[in-house]
């Protein structure tokens, strides 16, 4: 087994959710800006490609080095021992950004890169010409921020918040990856019940429902780095038996999920079937505010319409301020609401335990919490 320096590359604000995964896979987590580096080797791939709700991709970190000319880039890259990892028929796109730094050149950065790999791959298995590249896929990156140069190998392939349960969409979906989070956040256990209003296509209760039953996010797709030669076909087979081992499939959850468009609401039964939930999420046709219940200690949380459109911002206010009135009957509960509208504790009729800046995508959110009085 080798030991290779990962890194989970996480939405701006997710880093301390992706970072206690990381740790709670028994991985040590050191965090920066967008970024969970870790150590760990082959197995460490698999599991976390697996395991992780919330990071949106997981790399080998092959290379770093301070380069200000083109020549320094080249004789960097070319220092690096890539025939390790790279076969000689290996695909090797390079995609590449520029941060802050005198090699601004994107472009002109991505072909050196590739340029120094062929003389590098060429030397180590004594060819000469063009590679083939007919074989296994390796997606490597370069960036250059602040004049150091990082060379990353992508071990997942799509990003990780394609858990290929999701077979239908609305205009506006949250990101898996960024639902799981907003579950997580809520502290939510299997235990007590779990209901979001604004349901669309289903994310929130979906990811919910994973979580308790301790499915591992990952279980039903596939990962790219499954092609390559050295990563041995029984890492990713252990994996996925231990993961099959520790789900409880029998568990009983009260998860249930509205929303006032009914085409939505067939969209997110066929999502939860694809998933494996048909029968145990219950989803209905209904407005938000019409939400009742007899449970106390539960957890609602919601990403409720943003309102874009003309007529649609009332509308929403409307059904916030409504809602915010209809939980005033269920102290015990505890609302999460992730709305980028600055007037939403005043539509909600108080003020939020707490604020968490996140971001939906490119749009500034806030992530409202409201604490609920457990009742015992």
């Amino acid at each position: 087994m080798t030991t290779f320096k990962l890194v989970a590359t996480a939405a701006m604000g997710l880093e301390k959710p992706v970072a206690d995964e990381v740790r709670a896979l028994g991985y040590e987590p050191t965090v920066e800006n967008g970024k969970v580096y870790f150590e760990g080797d082959e197995t460490a791939i698999a599991r976390t490609n697996l395991w992780l709700r919330v990071a949106d991709r997981v790399k080998i970190v092959f290379g770093e080095f301070r380069a200000t000319t083109f020549d320094q880039l080249f004789e960097g890259t070319k220092a690096l021992p890539w025939e390790d990892l790279l076969p000689v028929d290996a695909e090797f796109p390079v995609a590449g950004k520029s941060v802050k730094s005198q090699l601004g050149s994107v472009r002109d950065c991505q072909a050196i890169v590739k340029k120094a790999i062929v003389e590098r791959l060429n030397g180590a298995y004594g060819r000469r010409g063009i590679l083939p590249e007919t074989g296994p896929l390796f997606k490597l990156e370069i960036s250059m921020l602040k004049d150091i140069a990082t060379l990353t190998i992508d071990t997942s392939g799509a990003g990780l918040h394609k858990r290929g349960y999701r077979v239908g969409q609305g205009e506006a979906p949250l990101k898996e990856t960024l639902a799981a989070a907003l579950v997580q956040l809520t502290r939510w256990t299997p235990d007590r019940p779990f209901h979001d209003p604004f349901c669309g296509s289903g994310t929130l209760a979906i990811e919910a429902a994973m979580i308790g039953q301790n499915m591992a996010p990952g279980y039903n797709r596939d990962f790219v780095s499954e092609g390559w030669p050295w990563m041995d076909a029984k890492i990713w087979e252990d994996v996925r038996a231990h993961a099959e081992s520790v789900a409880d499939y029998e568990v009983e959850l009260d998860i249930t999920g509205t929303d006032i468009d009914h085409r939505m609401i067939k969209i997110a039964e066929a999502n939860a079937a694809e998933a494996g939930f048909a029968g145990v999420i219950q989803f209905k046709q209904m407005q938000a505010a019409d939400f009742t219940t007899d449970q106390e200690n539960g957890v609602m949380a919601s990403n409720p319409p943003y309102g874009e459109r003309i007529g649609e911002v009332e509308e929403v206010e409307e059904a916030i301020r409504t809602l915010g009135r209809a939980m005033e009957k269920f102290p015990s509960w505890s609302v999460y609401m992730l709305s980028s509208m600055e007037n939403f504790e005043d539509l909600w009729g108080r003020r939020a335990t707490k604020k968490r800046k996140l971001f939906n995508g490119f749009i500034r959110t806030d992530y409202y919490q409201f604490w609920g009085q457990r009742k015992r």
